[in-house]
């Protein structure tokens, strides 16, 4: 039986799965979280076969307590993962303390965790991506500008998600921005007119791909959590085959080994000078985890399938052992702020797509800032059906005829208003 640590098993909520399809597959389950135990659901209690609570997760000292004592009474441990970008280098530095050698080491990190990195691995995988330097001088940064031309990107070269990414689209604009020059490391990148597209697998020991599947971002995430537009996102009913091969040829390039991962890319919308035709698609970033939020979710209602179960066969198996008949739709996520003049309400959308809806509820604040105050989730049969999805939920009363708001909620009905104008050929580096 295998020992698997799975850290923070209770956050995020859908990530207690994982720990079922465990369990279900015969390994023994540990799990260390900050959550006490009697606010685990029972469901995670069952498949826990036992959970160590430490005080605060940032401190490594108490973490290694804890794996060291389930080590002692478990015998070697053979995982430990937490599939969440944040934990990802602490997840290393245990491997490699406990000698744990199925998943990613703190020398593998600089070139999975750093934007600046990332582009060795494109460039291995013969995939364009945006021309870039690190942000240094203000001299520096008009030269590069001077190459590429405004607007640019400017985000922490080691983030997630588009938190404190910014498009610099003038003078004014960048000499406001060394202002307030942030005391890490930024990378500075050209604006891509594209339509970010994923392509997620989950890859066994050998590298071979078990699973595949993919998202489309229509709206630029960068803008969504910067001046809340409204957010939507789906999965696709197939992978295009050059998003396929793409996303194969970064598997290889990156190692990719024994991981379920989540790999961005742009779709060009317009020719573009460096980076290629229309259509081209271009590198935005690697994730070696899971997609966010409820993400693993919608693939499973898109595909009628269950990726936590392919991540346990993956683990135990090295392959998948519980098919499922994939019946391929759409799964759509409409994300709404609080204070937008939203033309249809909750109850009109939960009685207009009463057969549709998988999911609908109210988010908490630490996910609601990347994903909206409330969400939305549907399995839709056509694009027609997606696009109708997302008007109705996400419509905005007309500004004639919105009823008085607040002038913080005025700002932002006005950003986004702006914002869909600046962005009508395309959206913004995530």
């Amino acid at each position: 039986m295998k020992n698997f640590i799975f850290i923070s098993p209770s956050f995020p909520g859908n990530y207690e799965n994982f720990c079922i399809a465990l369990k279900a597959n015969g390994v023994n389950v540990l799990g260390i979280g900050d959550t006490p135990y009697d606010a685990l659901s029972p469901r995670l209690k069952n498949a826990l076969t036992e959970y160590y609570r430490v005080d605060n997760m940032e401190n490594y000292d108490e973490m290694f307590r804890a794996v060291a004592f389930l080590s002692f009474h478990h015998g070697k441990i053979d995982w430990l993962e937490s599939n969440n970008e944040y934990w990802l280098e602490q997840d290393a530095r245990l491997r490699e303390d406990f000698h744990i050698t199925t998943g990613l080491l703190p020398k593998d990190m600089a070139l999975i965790k750093h934007k600046s990195r990332m582009k060795e691995g494109y460039a291995r995988a013969g995939v364009p991506c945006a021309r870039f330097h690190m942000v240094g001088t203000l001299e520096e940064a008009k030269e590069f500008i001077q190459e590429v031309g405004y607007p640019v990107i400017v985000k922490p070269d080691c983030g997630v998600g588009a938190s404190d990414t910014w498009k610099l689209q003038n003078e004014q604009e960048l000499n406001s921005f060394y202002c307030n020059l942030p005391d890490v490391p930024y990378i500075m990148e050209e604006f891509v007119p594209g339509e970010i597209c994923s392509y997620d697998a989950i890859v066994n020991s050998r590298g071979r791909v078990l699973f595949e599947t993919g998202n489309i971002t229509p709206v630029s995430i960068m803008d969504c959590v910067n001046i809340h537009e409204s957010i939507r996102f789906y999965i696709v009913d197939q992978v295009a085959e050059d998003l396929k091969a793409a996303g194969r040829a970064c598997l290889k390039a990156f190692r990719v080994r024994s991981r379920f991962v989540h790999l961005e890319f742009f779709r060009l919308l317009k020719d573009h000078p460096y980076l290629g035709k229309k259509g081209q698609i271009v590198g935005l970033e690697v994730n070696m985890r899971p997609s966010g939020g409820p993400t693993p979710d919608m693939v499973n209602f898109a595909y009628s399938t269950n990726c936590y179960q392919h991540y346990a066969d993956m683990v135990v198996y090295d392959r998948l052992k519980h098919q499922t008949r994939s019946t391929r739709c759409f799964c759509a996520y409409a994300g709404r702020w609080k204070g937008l003049p939203y033309l249809h309400s909750h109850q009109e959308i939960l009685e207009t797509y009463q057969v549709q809806l998988k999911a609908a509820e109210e988010l908490p604040d630490v996910l609601a800032h990347g994903m909206g105050n409330y969400m939305y989730l549907a399995r839709l049969k056509s694009q027609e059906e997606l696009q109708d999805f997302f008007k109705y939920t996400l419509e905005l009363v007309p500004p004639s005829d919105a009823s008085p708001v607040n002038t913080k909620n005025q700002t932002k009905k006005e950003a986004t208003k702006k914002c869909r104008q600046k962005n009508s050929t395309g959206t913004a580096n995530d």
